[in-house]
């Protein structure tokens, strides 16, 4: 099996300690100012015990929404690794996620992760670009659906206003774009991606790498030439799972609101829908700040008592946020503890041929 070029796959910290932070205390501040203005002493005297049962699904659905990614993951792999380690890639893909800026996303930690299960820099390079191809195909039937249905529903609020509007618009346009020229490159022109690749890495300040990424670049290619040729079932497969995880996010603010107390189930599922899109061009750390904020928007009027949004936000970010960063450091610990075992291993293996040598 390839082996990966450690130069290339990773050239100093995976995750940087001040973007967790700064996403964290983004997170933990805007909530805490949610709280403060819409809570009152009485808020837990309103709560229906009948609905609490609902954080348990929320819950699995947040686990379902791990095992569809890692099903994904393993699809686009071709099945070369476990399901476990395709676990593992999929909460570390979605601890980065929370912690880098969304306009970086966990891409560049999937690759390092996957290199790091035995898939070579070019095919994991050519994963995670069909990954997101894959995402942009969803959004491309999303956005018809928000538009059709918001002529008879209000799916995007009012009170985003004129300039709310229209960055939703342009946020449509940008994301079907996108997924053209992403398109294009993976599935009709691959070479155009190696040649983009190539000029990046020409750049002065990157022109030392370019040697070994070149190569990789040559490796991306090809492999996107084998993605081309895959039969349709295994487009369709990866694509269900693809659906399947966003139908899982889509899901999980809605269980939520509806666990604490009734509301409009559709309007709360296409609010939802259009929410989770917007997060897309948030660019703080994780979109910490940002997603708070507009949960409160999208979804903060169809909920009836005041005091009940603060703890919507409050429940479902820990859910999904604060549940993302607990099992992803989890997952990038074994990647740590393997990555110093294999250290180790090759020390003792140097020792012991040192010693035969002095003993011969």
């Amino acid at each position: 099996m390839e082996k990966p070029d450690e130069n290339i796959v990773r050239s100093g910290p995976l995750i940087s300690y001040k973007y967790l932070a700064v996403s964290i205390a983004l997170s933990v501040a805007t909530m805490s100012l949610v709280i403060w203005y819409t809570y009152t002493p009485d808020t837990l005297h309103y709560l229906v015990p009948k609905r609490l049962p609902g954080i348990f699904i929320a819950i699995a659905v947040t686990f379902l929404k791990v095992w569809f990614f890692a099903a994904k993951i393993r699809v686009l792999a071709d099945e070369a690794i476990s399901f476990m380690a395709a676990v593992r890639i999929s909460l570390s893909w979605d601890f980065a996620s929370a912690v880098t800026p969304s306009t970086i996303g966990g891409a560049p930690v999937a690759t390092y992760t996957m290199t790091r299960e035995g898939i070579p820099l070019g095919k994991s390079s050519a994963i995670m670009l069909y990954s997101v191809m894959l995402d942009q195909f969803w959004y491309a039937i999303a956005v018809p659906i928000i538009l059709i249905t918001g002529i008879f529903y209000e799916v995007v609020p009012d009170e985003i206003g004129l300039v709310g509007n229209a960055t939703m618009f342009l946020i449509y346009t940008g994301l079907l774009l996108y997924g053209a020229l992403l398109s294009y490159g993976l599935l009709v022109n691959p070479k155009a991606i190696n040649r983009v690749i190539k000029a990046i890495f020409r750049l002065p300040l990157l022109r030392r790498y370019s040697e070994s990424i070149n190569a990789e670049a040559e490796n991306l290619e090809s492999y996107s030439y084998e993605l081309r040729k895959k039969p349709m079932d295994f487009v369709l497969k990866a694509f269900f799972y693809t659906t399947m995880n966003w139908l899982c996010k889509v899901a999980l603010p809605v269980i939520v609101v509806l666990s604490l107390l009734p509301g409009p189930e559709v309007l709360l599922v296409l609010r939802s829908l259009a929410m989770n899109l917007a997060f897309l061009i948030i660019p703080t750390p994780g979109g910490s700040g940002g997603v708070e904020g507009l949960f409160v928007l999208f979804l903060g009027p169809l909920i009836d008592r005041a005091a009940f949004i603060g703890l919507s936000v409050f429940v479902w970010r820990v859910i999904t946020y604060y549940f993302s960063l607990g099992i992803g450091i989890m997952a990038m610990l074994w990647y740590v503890n393997r990555s110093v075992s294999n250290k180790l291993e090759k020390i003792n293996m140097k020792e012991e041929e040192k010693e035969e040598i002095g003993q011969a």
